[in-house]
């Protein structure tokens, strides 16, 4: 990270802003040029305090979404996603219909608790019917497999990256603090507006 760091001042290291507006700039004409042409999202960030955040910057440009604790092979193993999101979907559509009322009591509870097991950890992705085109990761050393995944598979990925992370891991890597959620904040509302952006060009042009 040496080349996007201006100082350290008391043991503490100081992020080079100008590379930060660079890259968060290359970032968000990514995301334009890709949402302008239809593509799809994956908005990646299960740090405890972002999660509303995620959740709603991902609902506002209609991205898919991770904002809980993922699974391993959630991408790679994309087969077993599938059935997973399937049968994710058929039990939203039982119990929207009632018939878990037909049910003895102690099925109902243990298909409940599967739903919200479910709910959890597949919510932000159930109508994603394909693999992402771009992902967008908040943290990186928090959601590594995410990343790596995401290089098996050729997937473009655009990460924020603290001092202490490795920039080379993403295709595009914002140097950012990603501890605070000013910081987080600031970037992923950057991109999702450009998003945004996108597939408003996107839907004019149709």
């Amino acid at each position: 990270m040496a080349p996007y760091i201006s100082a350290k001042r008391k043991g503490t290291h100081i992020i080079n802003l100008a590379r930060t507006a660079r890259f968060l700039s290359e970032g968000c004409d990514l995301v334009f040029d890709a949402a302008s042409q239809g593509k799809s999202f994956l908005i990646v960030g299960t740090k405890k305090r972002a999660t509303d955040l995620v959740a709603s910057a991902a609902i506002r440009a209609r991205c898919h979404y991770v904002n809980k604790k993922r699974f391993s092979g959630m991408l790679t193993n994309w087969s077993i996603t599938k059935t997973r999101l399937s049968q994710f979907r058929d039990l939203r559509a039982e119990e929207k219909m009632g018939k878990f009322q037909h049910l003895p009591k102690r099925d109902v509870a243990i298909l409940k608790r599967k739903l919200s097991t479910l709910q959890r950890y597949l919510g932000g992705i159930k109508y994603m019917t394909r693999l992402p085109d771009i992902v967008i990761v908040l943290d990186q050393q928090k959601e590594y497999i995410a990343l790596r995944e995401c290089a098996i598979l050729g997937i473009p990925t655009i990460s924020l990256v603290d001092t202490n992370c490795d920039p080379d891991l993403a295709n595009i890597s914002i140097p950012a603090n990603d501890d605070t959620m000013t910081s987080i904040r600031l970037i992923l509302n950057k991109l999702v507006f450009a998003i945004c952006e996108g597939r408003s060009v996107y839907i004019r042009n149709r």
